[in-house]
């Protein structure tokens, strides 16, 4: 089991969103520091101001392997590691002009994870294990027509944790994949319905690395999409597909 507290953590898009809510999660349960990982580290000055030594901005451009090397050589001293950075771009598989968005959403949200993982295995290993917690979707866990390349990244990332969970399990690394379905953060802003706050996402978060939880939904909209999906398969994937027709997003991160 992993401590929160004393722990060093690296969260990916941390500036804002779901990646803030973890930041100040993970501050509030006595992490001993917190790399707020950025595209651009004045984006979380912010967080620095706030919480002083507590967090280090960190330039981290996830589709950048020349950046996230320099991020593993810079963060030596950490145990877990939050993949949360994520790209929806509201493109489609068929009816957009090109593959363009669906590419740059599988860099983002799968090889962004899968390199992230391959950086920072050797550093959690010299650090006793620790814990990979990989932000998911509930659009990961059923196909999303109106997410177009977001919803097959989201598959892909969720298959690439249950693979590295086994890859990494002989050095003590245990790897979490949180299923998120709706939450009031700006990537979440085409999605109808109530949103839970990222606070409360970093605190299952944070609950799955504590008891070395596999997979978990964080929120209402995850646990009624897996309950669909138990239910009846293909009547979700019908009422997906409803809502490309009417130009709807019924679940996502």
């Amino acid at each position: 089991m992993t401590d929160i507290k004393g722990s060093v953590a690296l969260v990916t898009g941390g500036n804002r969103g779901i990646g803030e809510g973890f930041v100040r999660t993970l501050v509030a349960a006595g992490a001993s520091k917190v790399y707020c990982g950025a595209r651009n580290p004045d984006d979380a000055k912010h967080l620095v101001d706030e919480f002083g030594g507590a967090v280090v901005a960190l330039k981290l451009d996830v589709t950048d392997e020349s950046q996230i090397e320099a991020a593993a050589k810079e963060a030596t001293d950490v145990n877990i590691i939050i993949n949360n950075a994520g790209a929806f771009l509201h493109g489609l598989l068929i009816g957009s002009p090109d593959i363009s968005k669906a590419r740059m959403e599988m860099e983002v949200n799968y090889f962004g994870v899968l390199n992230m993982s391959r950086a920072f295995a050797p550093v959690l290993k010299a650090n006793g294990g620790g814990a990979i917690v990989n932000v998911l979707s509930a659009g990961g866990i059923v196909a999303v027509p109106n997410m177009g390349g977001y919803s097959p990244s989201k598959f892909a990332a969720r298959a690439a944790s249950t693979i590295i969970r086994a890859e990494l399990a002989d050095q003590g690394t245990h790897v979490a994949a949180l299923i998120v379905g709706s939450v009031d953060t700006r990537m979440a802003e085409h999605v109808e319905g109530a949103k839970e706050r990222p606070e409360d996402i970093a605190k299952v978060g944070l609950t799955a690395i504590k008891h070395k939880l596999d997979e978990l939904d964080t929120d209402a909209m995850a646990v009624q999409v897996r309950a669909n999906i138990q239910r009846d398969p293909k009547w979700l994937e019908r009422q997906m597909a409803r809502g490309l027709k009417a130009g709807k997003v019924s679940t996502g991160r």
